[in-house]
């Protein structure tokens, strides 16, 4: 029975004046209430380095930062430095800034697998942007995305094959199709099937898994056999594989990539970026018909970019990569060690590269239960850790992570206590957290 004294007072009134005012009670539905422990859905007043503070006063030693874009820590001195000194300088003008020259060439410079880049707040408009580019160049309408990845775009030909499709033509996703990631065969069956259809195949190089050897080698000559364009979207595995993404990593350089979250360290930045010969038909300096490729009121604004900057910077010269995989391996030992040692290290499970781990909470039967997470989440926030994942900041220290294992161990000694009875329901004090993506609210 959960008896744990720990309530967020402020947090639910700040929860309630959300929800009467904007629709979900969050702009990301990934940072919604309904993804925390009733009543446990903590309001942010500011964080620094690797921690965090809500309204109610507590401290939280945070993973997964800013939904993974903030990878070196709130309020990075070298990042908020780079911003201040733009702040007085103005931040948009009705002609380009040479500080949109200075970060493409920055970005080209770690990132030289691609040619040309464009800027973008968000990394749906990227994403799209880069779906009718391939569209334009091949002149075909379908769109082949990979399956086993969560998430692309807001826009129709992504959420309408999710089961948040409400509001969307099924005319719209009926020219999405998808492929299984790992599985080079089924995707040349599709790309038949399909003959001379498929403008693009779209997907994340890596995820929880790296990629099964000569996997992306095989895909870009598929892409290449059958004439459709090879799209990387790097939103999570820029910076956090290599400064160079994942296309830098494994050496496969796709025709088109897009980048956010890290690039502007909780800044709003992203990018589309890839060949000349196809970023081109974008441009001006080309006989073709033109492509709307993007055009953002924003997405010029001069404080992202001078953050952007700033985090190039940053991960190049002070070598943040191998920061995080080091500091990711040390939590992922300590927590397997804590679950094992109280039982449990086969149903709370640690998995991913070591610089975006993720868990999964399972129940007595091996299967994936959102009880057991939120058993496991309500624990994890009584212990001041606030952990929707495990995914590191450079800003953590030695004994963030001590103190992280330690509150594991704690709510896995609970993990443990619900199996044995083979009823978490005792210990969660309200209502399941539930998946984003589901039909009904």
């Amino acid at each position: 029975m959960d008896t744990g004294e720990f309530h967020l007072p402020r947090s639910r009134a700040a929860n309630e004046r959300l929800h009467s005012l904007v629709p979900g009670g969050a702009h990301t539905y990934a940072k919604g209430d309904d993804q925390y422990p009733e009543n446990l859905a903590p309001v942010i007043s500011h964080g620094r380095g690797a921690h965090v503070w809500d309204v109610d006063g507590n401290r939280y030693v945070e993973y997964g930062s800013g939904l993974r874009s903030v990878s070196l820590g709130h309020a990075h001195p070298r990042v908020t430095e780079a911003v201040r000194r733009e702040l007085d300088r103005g931040s948009n003008f009705v002609r380009p800034s040479v500080v949109e020259l200075e970060a493409a060439e920055r970005f080209l410079a770690t990132v030289p697998t691609a040619e040309m880049v464009k800027f973008a707040k968000n990394g749906s408009d990227a994403t799209t942007a880069a779906v009718r580019l391939a569209r334009a160049a091949t002149g075909r309408p379908r769109v082949a995305l990979c399956a086993d990845h969560p998430f692309f775009s807001v826009d129709d030909w992504f959420i309408g094959t999710t089961p948040m499709s409400a509001g969307i033509p099924e005319s719209a996703s009926e020219l999405t199709v998808t492929f299984p990631y790992g599985d080079l065969a089924a995707t040349e069956e599709l790309l038949s099937r399909y003959q001379d259809e498929v403008a693009c195949l779209i997907l994340e190089p890596a995820t929880h898994t790296e990629p099964p050897p000569g996997y992306l080698a095989g895909l870009r000559e598929l892409a290449d056999r059958h004439g459709c364009v090879l799209v990387f979207d790097e939103m999570i595995t820029g910076f956090r594989w290599s400064e160079a993404g994942a296309q830098g990593l494994y050496g496969v350089v796709p025709d088109l990539s897009t980048f956010g979250k890290a690039l502007g360290n909780g800044f709003a930045v992203s990018a589309l970026a890839g060949r000349r010969e196809l970023m081109e038909l974008g441009g001006l300096r080309h006989s073709g018909d033109r492509v709307f490729l993007l055009s953002t009121t924003h997405g010029a604004e001069t404080h992202s970019l001078a953050a952007a900057m700033a985090v190039f910077a940053a991960y190049t010269e002070e070598g943040v990569t191998a920061r995080l995989h080091a500091l990711g391996e040390r939590l992922a030992d300590g927590v397997r060690q804590a679950a094992t040692a109280m039982g449990v290290g086969e149903h709370l499970v640690v998995r991913g590269r070591a610089s975006n781990l993720v868990f999964a909470t399972l129940d007595e039967n091996r299967q994936p239960s959102q009880q057991y997470r939120t058993l496991f989440l309500r624990r994890l926030l009584m212990g001041g850790v606030l952990a929707p994942s495990f995914v590191v900041s450079s800003a953590l220290t030695d004994a963030d992570i001590e103190h992280t294992v330690d509150v594991v161990a704690q709510a896995c000694a609970v993990y443990r206590k619900a199996l044995d009875a083979a009823d978490p329901t005792p210990w969660l004090s309200g209502r399941p957290v539930k998946p984003v993506f589901r039909r009904l609210a």
